[in-house]
């Protein structure tokens, strides 16, 4: 009789230091009922990979849980990685090997196993990690069968291939991607139908290889109902262990009781859903888009990329230093597709919170100029004992980042509003869905609530921005981002006129005119003074708006001027006062005249595995005053 040999992994992670409340919640809903249901099936031989930041909150926070992994791991085998859940191709070879060692001495301190096989964080294969992979004791990788199809290999994917480097060797497992989305969202009669398909031999050397998220079984919509309280869990555990045709085993079983169907040489590529969301041309495409396109999709994801790299390059012989830099390292915050990703402001709060810790162990307070971006232009980083503050000349020499150092919180960690693909598939929450299937998060129905309101920013939302309009300004088109502009400062590449200074300068246009501005920065201990001089020939009736975006974690406990915060606020004053009670703090604008004043939010619609979210970035500030030829704008701006 022939035979199908089942290779089935789960896959499970939370992004470092994500909300405990959505922690416990996987605990409860996904992975403990997992594990409790696999207890009933001692032959169900399966493997596993946790990223190492969940085995330690497990550990520490649910012993019962962990205790039961423990006892359950003669019948699997645990999987390495990166211990923060990094993408490995991503960042420099010696963070890369230190991650997966640290991951591999807690697998071994606590499961007593020595992994061989490696969990790809979502798939990103480039050959440039083999190298590192078998220096830590990896023999091989799970990819998706998309890895091997990219490249031609269309057919027998029902084992493992091989590949190589420089010389090094390493074997690659593709999950079929029929079987991912299959489990566990069909029947249980369709399943068995797909694993008897597999069968080859009596020795069964055909793999029916799965590996996915762990959270499809109980956190993803409607999954919890599906696969404990209507059983559909436990009706596969017992088709896999009754059944003469299918085996289960651990992906090390199989490596070492079968050779590799060939030798393959993939592509820089990750699965096919991740191709879609990277890809930088949705409308011409052969191939999607490499994992690293996010980079140029998101100027705030490259943003911290680099100054992760950045920080790795000056690496202190300190031991929380280094985990700081691993703990920024970790991928969600880098990326969107069907999970909320660089959307989501408290993974971008995480990844600040450890660069600035790294920053503050530097103790560096001298003035750094260098291309942290990588796109070919320098900032000028700042520092005083209480805040950081980077400048970017080629970008009207606004400020990109100002942090808090004491709170590590960067109050400029913003998000541009872009459209997205599925903003055209969005449909009106009056739409009725009368389909009552249980489908995979990659088919959600996208529906917009009637108070959600979709823009687009014509550019980047940093801070320090200089616009001319005329009177026609007003609150609504700001915020909707639609407002005239006349001049050309805010994405002009400004010079540098005096380092000590920070001082900048671009001669550009405002109208038809010719317009010199300057702009000048002095870091003080909790304050930065800025200047802006505006000389030019223009008489027309004019307004010059000063713009800031600034980032706060809740934003309905803010107080403006002593009153409390409202969806849109405007003020006329000399003096604008935010009070934050999660920092503990007050943000204070103080301007040599009165000024008035736009304040409101920018709110982002965006796709999640729940269907859409409707998200507030940042606070948009415009300071606007009447545009004279020869003018002077000065402010201080504190954080006390």
């Amino acid at each position: 009789m022939k035979k199908t040999k089942l290779l089935f992994g789960i896959h499970s992670h939370q992004p470092v230091d994500n909300f405990d409340e959505v922690v416990y919640e996987a605990i409860s809903k996904s992975y403990k009922p997992f594990f409790e249901t696999l207890k009933l099936f001692p032959e169900f031989k399966c493997s596993v990979h946790f990223s190492g930041w969940l085995l330690e909150f497990i550990k520490k926070n649910d012993n019962e849980l962990f205790s039961l992994m423990q006892k359950l791991s003669n019948q699997i085998e645990f999987f390495s990685g990166g211990f923060y859940e990094p993408i490995l191709a991503s960042i420099p070879s010696n963070d890369r090997i230190a991650q997966i060692k640290k991951l591999n001495k807690f697998i071994e301190e606590n499961f007593a196993q020595s992994p061989a096989g490696l969990w790809l964080t979502e798939r990103v294969w480039d050959d440039s990690i083999i190298s590192d992979l078998v220096k830590c004791g990896i023999k091989y990788v799970i990819v998706d069968d998309y890895h091997l199809i990219a490249n031609g290999t269309t057919t027998n994917l029902q084992g493992y291939y091989l590949t190589e480097n420089n010389s090094q060797k390493i074997a690659i497992f593709p999950i079929s991607k029929a079987l991912r989305y299959s489990i566990p969202f069909y029947d249980i009669d369709h399943i068995e139908n797909q694993l008897v398909s597999f069968a080859s031999s009596e020795d069964g050397t055909n793999g029916a290889i799965i590996f996915d998220d762990g959270e499809k079984f109980g956190i993803w919509p409607q999954t919890y109902e599906l696969c404990y309280t209507n059983g559909w869990l436990k009706k596969f555990f017992e088709l896999c262990t009754s059944s003469s045709i299918i085996k289960t085993q651990t992906y090390n079983e199989f490596f070492e009781t079968n050779h590799a169907l060939g030798l393959v040489y993939l592509p820089t590529v990750s699965y096919e859903e991740m191709g879609e969301w990277s890809n930088l041309d949705i409308q011409n495409h052969t191939r999607g888009g490499i994992w690293k396109n996010f980079f140029i999709k998101y100027p705030q994801s490259n943003w911290i990329h680099k100054r992760i790299l950045e920080l790795s390059k000056k690496q202190l012989k300190d031991e929380y230093y280094l985990d700081c830099l691993y703990k920024a390292q970790c991928n969600d915050v880098l990326w969107h597709g069907v999970f909320g990703g660089i959307y989501l402001p408290n993974l971008r709060d995480n990844a600040y919170r450890y660069i600035i810790e790294c920053e503050s162990l530097l103790k560096n307070k001298k003035l750094q100029i260098s291309d942290i971006d990588f796109d070919g232009h320098d900032e000028y980083k700042i520092c005083s004992d209480e805040l950081i503050s980077v400048i970017k000349p080629n970008y009207g020499a606004s400020i990109v980042e100002l942090d808090i150092i004491d709170k590590k919180f960067n109050l400029l960690n913003t998000l541009t509003r872009k459209d997205e693909e599925y903003h055209q598939r969005i449909e009106s929450s009056s739409i009725t869905d009368e389909s009552s299937e249980i489908q995979t998060i990659h088919h959600n129905k996208l529906k917009l609530e009637e108070d959600m309101q979709i823009y687009t920013d014509r550019y980047q939302k940093y801070s320090n921005l200089d616009h001319i309009s005329d009177h026609s300004l007003n609150i609504e088109n700001f915020k909707s981002n639609m407002f005239i502009e006349y001049g050309n400062f805010v994405e002009a590449i400004y010079e540098s006129e005096d380092l000590k200074n920070g001082s900048f300068s671009y001669d550009g246009k405002i109208l038809d005119a010719n317009a010199r501005i300057s702009k000048s920065y002095i870091l003080n201990k909790n304050n930065l003074k800025c200047e802006v001089v505006l000389n030019s020939e223009i008489k027309d009736e004019l307004v010059y708006a000063n713009e800031w975006n600034l980032h706060f974690a809740i934003y309905d406990i803010l107080t403006i001027n002593d009153f409390p915060f409202v969806e849109e606020m405007i003020l006329n004053s000399k003096t604008l006062k935010i009070f934050d009670p999660y920092l503990n703090k007050t943000i204070k604008f103080e301007f040599e005249q009165e000024v008035k004043i736009f304040i409101c939010k920018n709110n982002t619609v965006s796709q999640s595995e729940s269907g859409l979210d409707y998200t507030t970035q940042n606070l948009s500030l415009m300071f606007i005053t009447n545009f004279t030829k020869d003018m002077k704008i000065g402010f201080i701006f504190s954080v006390e």
